[in-house]
């Protein structure tokens, strides 16, 4: 067939491959997006959630810059909730319970409605490079040649799923895995590892006791994820509570011989900070009990995603462990879990800007650079596809510094430290962490987004106009001065220090236990 030309390929439909295809058909170039199906665009392969302790302030970076991910979690979300509220605003976090197959509707419209953006359903055989740069690839249907390419495969490269002692190639349950991108990723003399996670079982929800689990309700009104979201409309489900106990650890370590972690089957390295319920349950021996959460699939969708047990037990194994627990006596099992392994690319081979050091116009992003999560996946996709665009403009790439984004300092942690197991984003990673709320990603960010093209003239607009309203009320509280007699009433009520002399409503605003509404209570601005 003839051979078709693009400045960009994105190879892969997930997280990553969206905003990397979205970005550059947004600043204006031709880009293909190739993916095995387009109904598998967006696909939550894990939890249906967005969001969390750190990774929310992603999102809300990706959004500021121009990306699609917040838009669409909002579009799709059915249970909001801001987490860490006892401690300071800098590590508040939202977390976003979506509908799994709504989130893949608006992902799919969001690409296919982008203009300058070609979708292709096919599979990549080979990534073609000469002399040290990249070509364009090669797939089953014939040869697309293309300035650069993003590599965004998430967990398909070689992908091995495991449940119990038995294995099969696969991306993720019921989809092929890609075999011919790592050999070309090999070929270019890049240093390639094996990376383990896992999933757990989804439970079926007619079979489920609500009655004695605990529920967890999300905040109402619920707040958007998105700076540009007005208001949430679909219905807001409630998730669940309950807690494995000593009869499923029993179960659970006379079947560890059946463990395809704990026989040596499985190479790979898997996530610290989301272990198995196998790794629970042997690296803490002194816990009585795991938490276990059921979170709703979807809207009229009567499937629960079992957060907490992931597992790669045999079948059986899984039916006697979740049927040990409370309300989960008579739960049928819809889809088992399951561990996967995959190739990624150790990622200090990369350049801060997510080009391969070895070959010029190779860009890789998400789970292939050995990151875990949605979100992480989501940052790195946005930023790739921002500097493949930037470098076939012949503009100088954009790297965001660990003060000015999380985005930033994930991608410094995985091209100057590297990782050996999947990484994810903590609030503890981030040093400059109290500048780097996730109520201030516009402020911080939306301007290079708007310099790029990704963010229309009204939002920046917007933009400008609250910054020039908070320089006005800070000036204001620097100028203006309180009286004791004014003040001290309040500052009793509230355990704080009274004042003997004016003070200026700007420093007793840096007091910790005043907060801005009690500013207003006292001055009220004009």
């Amino acid at each position: 067939m003839k051979s078709l030309d693009f400045d960009i390929i994105v190879i892969g439909g997930g997280h990553a491959g969206i905003e990397a295809s979205l970005a550059s058909a947004r600043m204006g170039l031709k880009a293909a997006l190739i993916t095995m199906s387009s109904q598998t665009i967006g696909h939550m392969s894990c939890n249906p959630a967005i969001g969390g302790l750190a990774k929310s302030h992603l999102v809300k970076e990706i959004d500021a810059l121009g990306g699609e991910m917040a838009k669409i979690t909002d579009k799709a979300g059915i249970q909001f909730k801001i987490l860490n509220k006892s401690k300071g605003p800098a590590v508040w976090a939202t977390r976003v319970q979506c509908d799994r197959a709504l989130y893949r509707r608006y992902a799919l419209k969001a690409v296919t409605s982008q203009e300058g953006l070609e979708i292709i359903e096919d599979t990549v055989d080979e990534i073609l490079f000469s002399n040290g740069r990249v070509l364009g690839i090669r797939t089953p249907k014939g040869e697309y040649f293309s300035h650069a390419v993003i590599i965004t495969t998430g967990t398909f490269l070689n992908g091995l799923i495991h449940m119990g002692l038995k294995n099969y190639p696969a991306g993720r349950a019921g989809e092929p895995p890609s075999t011919g991108v790592s050999q070309s990723l090999l070929n270019m003399g890049l240093k390639i590892g094996r990376l383990k996670t896992g999933t757990p079982p989804r439970l079926n929800a007619k079979d489920v006791d609500l009655s004695v689990m605990a529920i967890q309700d999300g905040e109402i009104p619920p707040p958007p994820i998105s700076i540009f979201t007005k208001e949430i409309n679909n219905p807001q489900l409630p998730c669940y509570m309950t807690y494995t106990n000593e009869d499923t650890h029993r179960i659970i370590r006379e079947n560890l011989k059946y463990s395809p972690l704990y026989s040596g089957v499985i190479k790979g390295v898997g996530p610290r900070y989301c272990p198995s319920i196998e790794d629970k349950v042997v690296r803490f021996k002194d816990k009585e009990r795991h938490q276990v959460f059921l979170e709703p699939e979807g809207i009229g969708v009567d499937e629960y995603y079992a957060n907490g047990i992931s597992t790669s037990l045999p079948e059986e194994a899984q039916v006697s462990l979740v049927n040990s627990i409370a309300g989960l006596e008579h739960a049928k099992i819809n889809k088992f879990g399951y561990a996967i392994e995959y190739d990624f690319v150790y990622p200090t081979q990369l350049k801060p800007s997510l080009e391969t050091k070895l070959i010029e116009g190779l860009f890789l992003a998400g789970q292939i650079n050995g990151t875990s999560g949605y979100e992480e996946a989501a940052a790195q996709g946005l930023m790739a596809g921002i500097n493949a665009g930037l470098k076939i403009k012949g503009e100088a790439p954009m790297v965001l510094g660990r003060d000015e984004a999380y985005i930033g300092v994930l991608i410094d942690d995985l091209v100057t430290k590297g990782t050996e197991e999947p990484y994810r984003m903590f609030t503890s990673r981030a040093e400059y962490r109290l500048l780097l709320r996730q109520d201030n990603a516009d402020l911080r960010l939306m301007e290079k987004g708007y310099n790029l093209g990704l963010i229309n003239k009204d939002a920046f607009e917007m933009l400008l106009y609250k910054k020039e309203a908070l320089a006005v009320e800070i000036k204001r509280l620097k100028s203006e001065r309180c009286k004791p007699d004014s003040v001290n009433p309040l500052l009793r009520k509230l355990g704080s220090t009274q004042i003997k002399e004016d003070i200026s409503l700007y420093k007793l605003l840096k007091r910790p236990e005043v907060s801005y509404s009690d500013i207003i209570q006292i001055s009220p601005p004009e």
